[in-house]
């Protein structure tokens, strides 16, 4: 039996994980000290999306599939649905030691990104330096800051699944079995599936470059013993999300990110996102170079120039005479080609470790990541690059679902670090030969060479962004030296880092005082990276814990719930992207990334017109409900425009839960559905696609009736009296899967109407009419998932179990 040696098996790991949770605990003190939680703002808003169904679940212990208050209603899969995969929700929180949600997403990227250095032979405490750069690169706490959460926690766990895979071709295949299943789960339940497209790039390109050397070395056999291992491992972890990503693939059709069905005069219906939707967020072509110079770009694009009382700005607005006025002056530090933009810091001396990866690192571990480098930051350049990223956009299987290509830098960021220390730890265990002190020389030259160009070459760029050159000469001119100036600082700052570095390699401190050496170079690496980052995440971005993350009930808010009956309400600042009203009330509006295609299209064409005519009209003191039908048929019964009671408006002419319509106007294609809705009389007519949906008979009764009697997220339930053949129309989304209706028990068809709308036709007499929600993505993909993430569990412990035994 092999002896188990305490220091040198088993205290690297135990100083690695105390040096994470010290770090995650100081970095994020006023968590731990202060009792205060991270100000998101997407999480702020996502808190408004999730409102109706957490009430839900805290009254019955039920899951509300159905989210009633955002965009009038659409799936909540994608807003807060609670899946049965605790197994794998409580093996996150045990990895990360039980620290609090979301800081705990970094100690774990910590911890994965070490798990996966040690599985590519990087020794312990080296491989703390390696994590602690990708956990504090400024992506992932920028990210964090944003209320980012899944992305980051999908990001974490990127490192993870490929330290599974690598072990499974370096021979500890059950071990790798079962890291790679339990990574893979954990890395799916963050659901985000972009970050997911990201890894199976990396995954396939590693693959790939498996495959070259299998077939160069006559390994064959081997490389399908391992992917047919692997097969199963991925099979059982995509199980565990089996529900979430059933219904994902269910509703991706009917959302923003599916195919559009209406289409120009000319052209066929568009698959996928937009071009100019997608490719809104497009890095700059030197947008990269932030990857090792943080304010290359001046910054962040939050970062204000007047805000440095010695900034040139300041001193040049104190020679005019002008006084600073921080609530009324700002102007972004940032000067790329961005609206909105953070660096994508990797940390200066992980960039000269990169380019010793490159020289010094095995030829298959650099043929794999710089490669995927070069491409991710293509992608990244988005419209930028419009050649290269339109043709991927087009031609590579599903990249066009997805929006912000500048996420894509998450491959650069995940394989600096690692071609880096792998590079780093094959040269110390090579020794510094004479021809590998002049390879180290060429590394410093190429990485701290270039910030010495910069450094004395930066008058070179302009510094400026579109439009402002048009400003006053004095404040051009101090702009330009102030974003020259901050370029040189960091420009020399990441030099002084890199010499710093190279001196401790060069040298040979490793050798003569090891200690030392680890621990200097894990407290540059920190430094460099940390103090960085709190550039970007201050105390401000800290507040006192609340139970609603501080969205306050208004006086506005107070008059509308006074009304007890059922309605929706518009905020009119900005509709689209607001969840915070969904918090109180059910709206016609909200935030989401992938709300339902034809209601985003509906908002286009019809609720924009309405909605700028109403403030045009309002503005002159005039509210004739009567000519916004769409508004009226989403029983829009409160427009709200700010948080005191006179900023309420109340619209009698709202059509209420359901009405009996009096004509059907029939259509034959989308196009010409969209085209009659804006102009119709919703109280009195039905647009119906009869292409797609067949009307037996209608015979208009104008004393018909009917009302909503009970309504939950997944149940509704009306009362409806009619002495003829009718057809009733709901203010209710029409969605194709899970929902289905009953009439006095009996099945019945829905039918869509008005583009979005549910209809029923209704026959004479009494009725008691429920509407009810059971997507089997649900009602059968949950027990798999259930099933499967505790299948998941035991497959990791066990290949643990086997690997110690085999091992000991």
């Amino acid at each position: 039996m092999k002896k188990l040696n305490f220091t040198q098996h088993v205290l690297p790991h135990l100083i690695a994980v105390l040096i994470f949770l010290i770090v995650t605990v100081f970095f994020f003190g006023p968590v731990f000290f202060e009792n205060k939680s991270i100000n998101q703002q997407d999480i702020t808003q996502s808190v408004g999306a999730a409102k109706a169904l957490r009430d839900f679940r805290d009254k019955t212990g039920e899951e509300g599939l159905w989210a009633p208050n955002m965009f009038s209603g659409m799936p909540a899969y994608l807003v807060n649905v609670e899946w049965g995969y605790q197994a794998i929700t409580g093996l996150k929180i045990a990895l990360a030691l039980g620290l609090p949600h979301p800081v705990r997403n970094i100690f774990l990227a910590f911890l994965c990104y070490y798990i996966l250095l040690l599985a590519f032979r990087v020794k312990p405490y080296l491989a703390i330096a390696g994590a602690i750069a990708f956990g504090l690169s400024s992506y992932m706490i920028v990210g964090l800051a944003a209320g980012h959460n899944a992305r980051i926690g999908a990001i974490a766990f990127m490192p993870l699944v490929m330290a599974g895979i690598h072990l499974t071709f370096t021979g500890k295949r059950i071990l790798g079995f079962g890291l790679t299943t339990a990574a893979l789960a954990l890395h799916l339940r963050e659901n985000h599936l972009q970050i997911t497209y990201y890894l199976a790039l990396i995954v396939l390109g590693y693959g790939l470059v498996q495959l070259i050397y299998a077939v160069r070395e006559k390994k064959v056999v081997a490389l399908v013993k391992n992917v047919a291992l692997l097969i199963p491992a991925a099979l059982l972890a995509v199980g565990s999300f089996f529900g979430p990503l059933w219904s994902i693939s269910e509703y991706s059709k009917y959302s923003i990110r599916g195919k559009s069905e209406l289409s120009k005069p000319g052209t066929l219906p568009t698959d996928g996102l937009r071009k100019d939707y997608a490719f809104e967020y497009s890095n700059g072509i030197l947008e990269p170079m932030t990857l090792f110079i943080p304010n290359f770009y001046g910054g962040s694009s939050m970062q204000n120039v007047f805000a440095d009382e010695g900034s040139a700005v300041r001193k040049a607005l104190n020679a005019q005479g002008i006084q600073y006025n921080p609530q009324q002056m700002a102007h972004p530090a940032y000067w790329g080609p961005q609206s909105l933009s953070a660096p994508y810091y990797s940390g200066a001396i992980i960039f000269f470790l990169f380019i010793v990866g490159i020289i010094f690192s095995e030829r298959k571990y650099v043929w794999w990541l710089i490669p995927l480098s070069v491409i991710a930051i293509m992608l990244t350049w988005g419209s930028n690059f419009a050649g290269f990223n339109y043709f991927m956009f087009d031609y590579l299987p599903g990249y066009n679902k997805f929006r912000s290509v500048t996420f894509a830098i998450v491959i650069t960021l995940f394989a600096m670090p690692l071609l880096g220390l792998t590079g780093l730890q094959r040269l110390m265990d090579a020794g510094l030969t004479k021809d590998n002190k002049k390879k180290l020389l060429i590394a410093l030259s190429a990485s701290g060479g270039l910030c010495l160009v910069l450094l004395l070459t930066a008058g070179m760029f302009s510094f400026l962004k579109d439009g402002e050159s048009g400003l006053p000469a004095w404040f051009v001119n101090a702009l330009r030296d102030e974003r020259r100036s901050l370029l040189r600082a960091d420009a020399f700052r990441s030099l002084i880092f890199i010499s710093g570095a190279f001196i401790l390699i060069y040298f040979e401190v490793f050798k003569k005082l090891p200690s030392a050496f680890y621990g200097v170079l894990i407290f540059f690496v920190l430094m460099d990276v940390a103090v960085v980052d709190k550039r970007y995440f201050t105390k401000d971005n800290y507040q006192r814990k609340s139970k609603n993350s501080g969205i306050q009930l208004s006086a506005g808010d107070q008059q509308v719930m006074a009304d007890k009956s059922y309605f929706r309400v518009m905020n009119i600042n900005g509709p689209m992207s607001d969840a915070l009203t969904s918090y109180y009330h059910n709206s016609i509006g909200g935030y989401h990334g992938a709300k339902l295609k034809r209601y985003q299209d509906l908002y286009d064409s019809c609720i924009t017109k309405e909605f700028t005519s109403f403030i045009s009209e309002a503005q002159q003191g005039r509210f004739d409900f009567s000519k916004y039908p769409v508004l009226n048929m989403l029983n829009t019964k409160y427009i709200m425009y700010g948080q005191n009671r006179e900023n309420v408006i109340t619209n009698l002419e709202a059509n209420g839960s359901a009405w009996f319509v009096q004509e059907v106007v029939p259509v034959s294609s989308p196009n010409e559905e969209i085209q009659k809705i804006c102009g119709i009389n919703s109280k009195t007519q039905a647009v119906i696609d009869v292409s797609k949906f067949t009307i037996t008979g209608l015979t208009p009764d104008s004393t018909a009736t009917i009302q909503l009697i009970e309504n939950t997220p997944n149940h509704m339930t009306y009362e409806a009296t009619t002495h003829t053949n009718g057809l009733a129309v709901f203010s209710e989304v029409y969605y194709p899967v899970g929902w289905s209706a009953t009439i006095d028990g009996s099945e019945a068809s829905i039918i869509r109407a008005n583009f979005v709308l549910r209809a029923l036709e209704i026959p004479a007499g009494k009725h008691t009419i429920e509407f009810k929600f059971a997507p089997k993505s649900f009602t059968a993909g949950n027990p798999i998932t259930t099933v499967s993430s505790w299948l998941v569990l035991l497959v990791l412990l066990g290949s643990i179990g086997w690997s110690w035994r085999k091992e000991s």
